[in-house]
């Protein structure tokens, strides 16, 4: 494989002196993305941000720091937490986050033990790409009330908020170069909170407590006390019991989510595989990349967190900066995980308003349905062919209408809806129809032979 011009490879460690701010720069390209999920859940953002950083680090341990990989939270699971959250709290939602890590473990095993045709057979374009469009195209009614309603109600101050935001993220993700064309959400959010604060819509109290806690502390350990706070971490067996909190209904909910994920992390690998020079598919194995998002994600359960992955943002950080090194990637997990406990951060994420993260998800929303699409024409699968075409419109109508099915096992009630059915019905679709070839395209989906 033809290797890239490099600044540091992946085992180089950088200077101390440039360490900090190579770790920092991976930081600001996740960080608006990964605090919009416990946003949009209602999870505390500096749990989300601690397992962020303890999961990237335990997938650097997982695939024995040969990937330089950074995690966080996962967009295809903000309507399954919502979901979940509403029928049973957030314990729920953490158990079904750990089912979701368990299904990782087992394709995991799978693929090393079988290899990936049998995904190719599962999981074709011709079922991936039209999920991952029902996941977009799902969560666009949140985005448009976040930007535009309060309290269900109409308001032109708001929407004029998320449309700057909205405005502004554009601009910077075409025009900006260099480091700023990394950030273009958190610019984006920036700007958007400076003008909500002009027009009065944000609640700064939680940040003047914490900032006068701060300023009026008498000693070392009053400083500390009034720095370091401690998240709201939800703990199994602390804070619930697992068993008290597991239904079958709540693993329909959660657990179908996965197979959609590992495909969108193949893709991911792919991609990084072509920055680095590596081929990641084979060495050190899918099997352990997949493995490592499954105990991110279960460490995240652990915490209170959302689900974590891949992220495309700072793949697009090591493909400008041509830094591969695995101890910049670390660094930024510790510099999450400490960001995580200091309380004026946490203060100062909760505080941003409603429109400002309405007006950032009509874009990321819209990109994720995009790429749904873009996986469909990378692949040339061929909508014209009637199978094809009716195996996309089945799951588009049945996840984007959020269609419903409830049955009765031996007296346990199941219920599978929106998108977990579409992908169900999809890959029953796929298995049964004639004519499979067709769905996979040119079928460079999973190759791993060339990246």
């Amino acid at each position: 494989m033809e290797r890239l011009d490099m600044v540091m490879d992946i085992r180089d460690v950088p200077k101390k002196s440039k360490w900090f701010m190579l770790s920092l720069q991976h930081l600001f390209a996740m960080f608006g993305a990964t605090v919009l999920v416990p946003f949009l859940t209602g999870l505390p953002p500096a749990v989300a941000l601690i397992s962020s950083g303890s999961g990237t680090i335990a997938y650097l341990l997982v695939t024995k720091g040969q990937i330089p990989a950074y995690l966080g939270s996962s967009f295809a699971f903000i309507a399954p937490i919502q979901t979940a959250i509403a029928d049973g709290g957030v314990p729920a939602a953490m158990m079904g986050s750990f089912m979701a890590g368990l299904a990782y473990g087992l394709i995991a095993l799978l693929i090393g033990s079988f290899g990936l045709d049998w995904v190719m057979k599962v999981l074709p374009p011709i079922v991936v790409g039209p999920v991952i469009i029902v996941i977009g195209l799902g969560l666009a009614p949140t985005a448009i009330d976040m930007a535009m309603n309060v309290d269900g109600a109409y308001s032109g101050s708001h929407f004029s908020v998320a449309i700057l935001t909205l405005f502004v993220t554009i601009i910077g993700s075409l025009f900006f170069k260099g480091f700023f064309g990394l950030i273009p959400i958190l610019i984006g959010i920036v700007i958007g909170y400076i003008y909500a604060l002009y027009l009065g819509i944000v609640d700064t109290a939680g940040i003047d407590a914490s900032w006068q806690a701060i300023t009026q502390s008498g000693s070392v350990g009053e400083f500390f006390t009034a720095i370091f706070v401690m998240p709201d971490f939800v703990i199994p067996f602390v804070h619930y019991s697992p068993t008290e909190v597991f239904t079958w209904n709540l693993a329909a909910i959660m657990v179908p989510v996965a197979i959609v994920t590992v495909a969108e992390h193949i893709g991911d690998q792919m991609v990084l595989s072509k920055v680095v020079g590596r081929n990641f598919i084979k060495k050190p194995g899918l099997h352990r990349s997949i493995l490592g998002d499954g105990v991110a994600t279960l460490i995240a359960s652990f915490l209170g967190g959302p689900p974590n992955t891949t992220y495309g943002e700072n793949i697009g950080v090591l493909a400008i900066t041509r830094v591969f090194s695995v101890f910049v990637i670390g660094g930024a997990g510790l510099l999450a995980i400490t960001f995580g406990f200091i309380g004026i951060i946490s203060e100062l994420i909760t505080s941003i308003p409603t429109p400002v993260m309405g007006g950032v998800s009509i874009l990321l929303f819209g990109i994720i349905a995009s790429s749904g699409m873009r996986m469909l024409v990378d692949n040339q699968v061929d909508l014209g062919n009637n199978r094809n075409l009716i195996i996309a419109s089945v799951i588009l109508v049945i996840g984007i209408g959020e269609a419903l099915i409830r049955f009765s096992v031996s007296g346990v009630e199941f219920e599978i809806s929106g998108m977990a059915l579409a992908a169900i019905i999809g890959v029953i679709l796929n298995l049964v129809l004639p004519g499979k070839e067709s769905g996979y395209g040119n079928g460079k989906m999973f190759e791993s032979e060339e990246v």
